[in-house]
């Protein structure tokens, strides 16, 4: 146990550089003035998902987990919140210099969080009673080359946002039961709705940019949730916001799973006496496919290893190539009796 928790550790030592650039809120996926709860709640989410445990071996997996934790450890904590806020990373490390409590990762128990997260916090059942605003699904064409090498996309999102409002407002309504004496030892039951008095609020529409991360591998279909960043609601939860992977076209290559196919057009001599070439791979490496076989129309050949990486794991599909062979639109009748006399 202490082994792991030390590897861990390491692991969010690492992270302070492996995150530079990209914003703890990005990290965790929700909005730069989400709440206390919606960050612990992202976190949960994010952290089970990625934890070890679940993704053994997978240094990837346990790097994003390391992360995630790092920006937890920042963002949960009010004074370096704020700090983090008006002066980013080098703001937490000159804190960190001068005396105050540590920067993004140090001083981290990796156990104590998740004793607070999984083995405390709202039941289930409670979390079920919550209302919860509209989820907003968004189709997001990426790249081949952003699914084969990772990548990232900004994205403009606009949505209602809740803001203070004057006057007075009915909240948090419940039922409450009492009961009534209509007659001697005898009670009826009674329901009468109850409710608080609020600040009045409105719904305004802004607008900002998000940072949807590719991950190598993802699939048509998978999503990027950003947590309660979709449709608000009043006296309630917002939605989330997910962003559902599509594969967008590609001009030379297909893509169906794991596999990659492609089709290359080589001359009628090239078909019957071999050919050298290579084809130019999604991150610019090359393929060679040469041949000294005769290769017929529409044959395909199998290059083991060089499809797409699948998601969380350092295996790849293959590619398929399918070889088109041009024909001469015509042959003079020197080179019919030439061909005849090498082919019989």
């Amino acid at each position: 146990m202490a082994q792991q928790t030390t590897k861990l550790f390491l692991l969010l030592l690492c992270a302070l550089t492996a995150i530079a650039g990209k914003s703890y809120y990005e990290i965790l996926q929700v909005p730069k003035g989400a709440s206390d709860e919606q960050i612990k709640r992202a976190y949960r989410k994010l952290a089970l998902k990625y934890h070890p445990d679940k993704n053994q071996g997978n240094e990837e997996a346990n790097q994003r987990f390391a992360d995630i934790n790092n920006a937890y450890e920042v963002l949960s904590d009010g004074d370096k919140r704020s700090i983090y806020d008006r002066y980013g990373e080098e703001g937490l490390k000159q804190h960190a210099a001068s005396g105050g409590r540590g920067g993004g990762g140090m001083g981290m128990n990796i156990n104590d969080i998740f004793a607070d997260f999984f083995g405390a916090g709202r039941s289930a059942e409670e979390e079920d009673k919550i209302v919860k605003g509209d989820d907003v699904v968004i189709e997001l064409d990426a790249t081949l080359e952003d699914l084969y090498m990772g990548g990232s996309l900004k994205v403009w999102r606009e949505k209602n946002v809740i803001k203070s409002a004057p006057g007075k407002r009915r909240c948090n309504c419940r039922n409450e039961v009492y009961h009534r004496q209509i007659g001697p030892g005898m009670f009826q039951q009674m329901t009468e709705q109850v409710c608080e008095q609020c600040n009045n609020v409105k719904y305004e529409r802004e607008g900002y940019f998000i940072t949807v991360d590719i991950e190598k591998g993802m699939q048509d279909g998978q999503e990027v949730v950003f947590y309660e960043d979709g449709e608000p609601i009043i006296d309630g939860e917002p939605g989330d916001l997910k962003f559902r992977i599509r594969t967008a076209p590609h001009d030379r290559f297909r893509r169906e799973g794991n596999d990659l196919h492609t089709t290359i057009t080589i001359t009628l001599v090239q078909a019957l006496v071999g050919f050298e070439k290579t084809i130019k791979h999604l991150d610019d490496h090359l393929v060679d496919i040469s041949s000294k076989k005769i290769t017929k129309p529409k044959e395909v050949r199998k290059f083991k290893g060089e499809g797409m990486p699948m998601h969380f794991h350092s295996k790849k599909g293959d590619l398929y190539v399918t070889f088109e062979v041009l024909f001469p639109s015509s042959l003079t009748e020197e080179q019919k009796t030439k061909i005849k006399a090498v082919l019989g």
